[in-house]
This record gives C-alpha cells, structure tokens and sequence, in this order.
C-alpha cells in the first residue's frame, strides 16, 4: 500500500502537468469536403491563447499562432484540382494528436442559400412536402462520389455564432434523398460538363426573409433597413425582460405579406423568442452563415421571396435589401464581386408571388456578376414547391457554365430593353436573343397593352424578325405593354421563348401603380 506521502506526491504531479489544449476546425472543415480550386483558401479554427497551430494539405504547411481570443486563420495558397481523396492534417503546439480529416478532395465550390425551395430535398419520404417528379430514377443514378454537399442545420441566434452543425456527404443513392434537390441538380450538371469535383455548402432555412441573412453591421448602416434591427432588438428586449408574459401586450413580430398578424405565442402561450423567427432580421446570417465564412466558394445561388413582410413598404424595399444583402456578403468573403446567381420566383395563385417580387428580384441585374434564372414556366397554381426542378437546375448551371466557365452558351431568356410605338403597335426589342424569338407550341400568350387611361386588355403579340409587335383592337395609341405579369403567370399560357429554349421574363414598361389586394400591411 501507498503510504500517504506517495499519493500526495503524485497528486501534486497531476496537477502539474500542463492540460492539453485542443485545436478545432471551424463547422465547414469537415471529411469528405471539397475546398476550392485556384484561389486561396482560408482555414480557420480555435486553439490555446498562443498555441502555434499549423494546417498540412496538398504539399503546403502553414503555420501561425492563435490569438489572445483563441483564434486562428492560415490561408492556403491556390490549390490545383484534384479527385483523389487526401489527407487534411492540423497540429497543435499543445494538442496531443493531431485533427485528421481524410478524403478531402479539390474542385469548385457553391454556396447554395435562401428558403424552403431550396431547402427541398431530392426524396419526398423525408416526411416533408418535397421530393422531385422523378425522384425514383434520380436516387438510383446519383452514384456521383465526386460531389459533396455540406448541409448546415437550421439555426436561428440573436448574436452572431462561430460555430453551425454539419458534415460534408459523398453524392450517391444512400445520401441523395436528403441533398438539397436544386444544389444536387446543378452540382450534377456541373460537375457532368467540367469533370471536377463540386462542393455544395447548403445554407438555407424555409420561410426564411431576405433580411434575416444580413449582418447587424449592414442593417444598423442602412438607414432604410434598420427599422427591421430596430424590430428585433425591441421584441427580444421585452422577452428577455418578461419571458412568460401574455403575448397579448409584446410587440408583434415581422409577418409575411400574405398570413395574417397574430400575438407571437410559444409552445405554452407565452411569448416566443424572437431570436428562433426566420422572419426577422440577421437571425439566419448569426446563426448560419456567419459560422461557414470565409470558406472558399466560387459563387452563389440563392432560391427566395416568397417571405417578405412588412408589407407594401417591405415589398417596395425587397430590391434594395437583396442588393445590400449581396454587397454585405462579398464585403465579408474578401472574394471580391464573387458570382451571386438568383431563382426568380415562379407563379402560384398566392400575393405571396406577385410580380412585383419578380420586378424587384431582376433589380439585383444592375450588380456586377450576377444574373436570374426565369422560372415563370415552372410554377403550381397551388403548391408554393414545384416539383420540377430539373429544368431549374439546368439553367443555373448554364449561368454559371457562360459567365464563370467561358462556356459558349446563350444562359438567359429574351430580357426586354425598350419600347418603341409605330401607330397603333408597340414594337419591343430583346437582348439575349439566343438565336432568335420563339412562340413556343403556338400563338404569343400572356402579353397585355394598356392606352394613356392606364386601362389593360389582352393583346396580340407577334414576332418580327429580332423583335415583338405588341396590339389590341380596343386600344389604338398604346402607352404600356405588360408581359406574364400576373402572381400566376403560368396560368396565362406565357409562351415566350428564345431559340435556345429559355423563357422571357416577366415585364412591364411601365412604372404605375399596381396595388396587391390582400397585402397584409404592419
């Protein structure tokens, strides 16, 4: 038996054993992902005050110390593609092994982002209203072991986080059904055309505002928009200070144009946190994106607007907040104008999808690198999800394959530039023609002309050579032309196409009024 002394000692010795720090990843760095190619890439993590940490991959070894805070950046120089899984090693000064990811691989990178349309998941048994047309068949064939996709969990924080919750999976049958069917579509598209690997980083949350995925720095800088900070600074105070006091008396919380106001209630009647509401501003970017930059991407595809509150004057805003929201993003990445690449809504028999979101949505085309898939041919009179998402898929891909990968490919539909009237007739001129107009499977559909009492009746469109002639019996000097301009455009039989089988987009030339009945204002 020990004598006392003994144990004392080796008590003493314990506690004079310095405690092993350990040296952590960032959320994104996980096996299996994909880092991007050709530029450079930013690793990030946490460790010791000082501990020296230094990050291997790909013949590179960069080292720094972490700060008085814990944390630590190295950024690797522009790595060259590769297919092959490697080994992605960090050490520490003071951690005992190692963090050792494997099967790490080099290609293109995607951040995919918005709300629940893409959110939706390849397979409809994921007990959600999802699952693509043809499903079946897609999850049998999706053996593509070079596409990864990281799907961040759906987190909601009043202060900015460092960390979310989320692991890169390898593409195939087995994981495919729970891939976000909009970023599998274009990761498979692309990675089919360029034979590199692609990485999606999914971060999206259904129902989720535009605002609520900007920074508080950006929202407390807009003078415009910082009413929406002011909202959720008010209604967290008083829920902080009042937890569970009758919602009847708290401050109401953001509500989408189309749902009714109601006291924001909890699970027992009590007033809810408005930290965990999608409908307020920067609760997604603290708790989702914040934790996932910088990490290397190429661009940006975001898929939202059918939540937009506020009402009228969140709707006349909606523009203007996508384009801070995106200047807000690239100012944080470092990447410069990286590609931001937008869904424009398609039509439902909601105000939810008025086209007014649609007008502000193509605002966004005034910043540099980005561009709009149209899909006004895509829509379900009744389901705010349409199922068919391959030819969505299809032409953000070809987006991206033109403006990123010099591919020669015509990536958008007939974009109205002017107006001109000769007599009775309006003629209208298109860029991207993509080798020329087409009214697809007959007569032009969907077009309207209104004369200078401002009064819309259908119209006779017709193709002449590059442009449209746009006239109606009943209106003899036309003044404005409207085109698929209704919150159900496809139920109008829009039908306007380029050579290249890509749909026009909505549009109006003219600016008046367009009241929405049954906005809910706040």
């Amino acid at each position: 038996m020990k004598s006392h002394s003994t144990r004392f000692l080796a008590v003493l010795a314990i506690l004079a054993t310095p405690l092993c720090a350990e040296v952590k990843l960032a959320s994104p760095f996980t096996s299996h992902m994909v880092l991007q190619r050709e530029m450079k890439v930013p690793v990030w993590g946490t460790a010791a005050a000082g501990e020296r940490v230094t990050v291997e991959f790909a013949a590179q070894q960069k080292s720094t110390a972490a700060g008085a805070d814990g944390k630590w950046r190295v950024d690797l120089d522009a790595l060259a593609t590769s297919a092959d899984g490697r080994e992605f090693t960090v050490t520490g000064s003071q951690t005992a092994a190692p963090v050792k990811l494997d099967d790490v691989l080099v290609g293109e990178v995607w951040l995919g982002s918005g709300q629940s349309n893409m959110v939706f998941v390849v397979s409809k048994a994921r007990g959600r209203p999802y699952g693509l047309v043809n499903e079946a068949e897609e999850i049998a064939a999706a053996n593509y072991p070079k596409i990864r996709m990281f799907t961040a969990r759906d987190t909601k924080t009043y202060e900015p986080q460092a960390s979310v919750a989320g692991e890169w999976e390898v593409c195939s049958p087995e994981t495919v059904p729970g891939f976000s069917a909009v970023g599998y579509l274009f990761a498979r598209d692309l990675q089919k055309e360029l034979n590199v690997p692609v990485g999606i980083l999914l971060v999206a949350s259904g129902a989720s505002c535009a605002e609520a995925w900007m920074s508080r720095e950006a929202l407390t800088a807009d003078a415009s928009l910082k009413f929406m900070l002011d909202s959720l600074d008010a209604c967290e105070s008083y829920f902080r200070a009042a937890p569970e006091t009758r919602p009847a008396v708290a401050p109401l919380h953001p509500t989408p144009i189309n749902k009714p106001r109601t006291p924001p209630r909890g699970g027992r009647g009590e007033v809810s946190d408005p930290a965990r509401d999608q409908h307020f501003a920067s609760v997604l970017f603290n708790g989702m994106l914040n934790p996932v930059i910088p990490y290397a991407i190429r661009g940006a595809l975001w898929y939202q607007g059918e939540s937009i509150c506020w009402g009228t004057r969140g709707l006349d805003l909606y523009g203007h907040v996508l384009r801070a929201m995106i200047g807000d993003w690239r100012a944080r990445w470092g990447e410069g104008d990286f590609p931001f690449y937008l869904v424009q809504l398609p039509g439902q028999q909601n105000i939810s999808n008025n086209p007014l979101i649609r007008e502000q949505q193509a605002s966004v085309l005034s910043l540099p690198q980005t561009a709009m898939a149209v899909t006004i041919d895509l829509g379900e009179a009744k389901d705010v999800h349409p199922h068919n998402k391959e030819p969505l898929g299809e032409r953000l891909t070809r987006i991206a394959l033109a403006n990123v990968y010099g591919r020669p490919l015509e990536f958008s539909g007939p974009i109205f530039a002017s107006m001109q009237v000769e007599g009775a007739a309006a003629r209208i001129p298109f860029a991207h023609l993509g080798g020329g107009l087409v009214a697809k499977g007959g007569p032009l559909k969907g077009f309207q002309v209104a004369g200078a009492d401002q009064k819309f009746v259908d119209a006779d469109a017709r193709i002449d050579g590059d442009t449209l002639l746009v006239s109606a019996a009943t209106v003899s000097s036309p003044v404005a032309v409207r085109y698929a301009w209704d919150n159900f455009p496809e139920g109008l039989g829009c039908n306007l196409t380029n050579a290249a089988g890509l749909p026009a987009a909505p549009f109006r030339t003219d600016h008046w009024d367009y009241p929405i009945p049954g906005i809910v204002e706040d």
